[in-house]
């Protein structure tokens, strides 16, 4: 049976920033439809009661999102937690908060960059534990825009820190060589995603 995915897009991204992803994925035999919403304007108090709506209104078997945008996946269903989503991939997603955004926060002129996602950005969730199996694909290259804003200890895709996507509860973790803007455009992200969401684990 074909399984229906819904695509979500991290911050200051549009639609089009998911298509080589959806395009890999429909090529492994998922249908795939992409979720937009405005990062800035909007926020996440704006996107995530839309994202139910379109979830009540259109069911999907599983979601994939990016960065921010698999903060928004798992928030949606933790407010709505009869949604019938199975599987959730988030790809390079600071699921435990972000150093990147706190620091961007803390100065006036970066600031903006966030804008009304600051709060989630920040603070993360503490823990998955909703019915929805969830898996993490992290990037390992530490290459991106995140570097001219903050340095980050330890490993990491450039933006996030491998730490900062390590969220208890979380049904598996892998790492692909990648930087945070590149989950998208890997294949090798891609394949792990689409590994996930026929079997709820990781490739080794």
């Amino acid at each position: 049976m074909t399984r229906r995915v819904l695509l979500i897009h991290g911050l200051l991204n549009a639609n089009c920033w998911l298509w080589r992803l959806a395009s890999r994925l429909r090529a492994q035999g998922f249908a795939t439809e992409i979720f937009g919403y405005s990062s800035l304007l909007d926020g996440p108090e704006r996107a995530i009661p839309g994202l139910v709506e379109r979830l009540r209104e259109e069911p999907f078997d599983a979601l994939v999102g990016h960065s921010l945008g698999g903060l928004i996946a798992l928030e949606a269903l933790r407010r709505a937690p009869g949604l019938p989503v199975a599987r959730v991939v988030c790809l390079g997603s600071p699921l435990r908060g972000s150093h990147t955004a706190r620091r961007l926060a803390a100065r006036a002129w970066s600031r903006p960059l966030l804008g009304r996602s600051a709060g989630l950005l920040q603070s993360g969730l503490g823990e998955w534990t909703g019915p929805a199996e969830v898996g993490m694909v992290a990037g390992d290259v530490a290459r991106g825009a995140g570097r001219l804003f903050s340095r980050i200890d330890g490993a990491s895709d450039g933006t996030v820190g491998l730490d900062e996507t390590r969220l208890p509860g979380l049904a598996d973790h892998c790492v692909v060589h990648s930087s945070h803007t590149g989950l998208v455009f890997s294949a090798e992200a891609a394949g792990q995603a689409g590994q996930f969401l026929r079997e709820g684990r990781f490739r080794r």
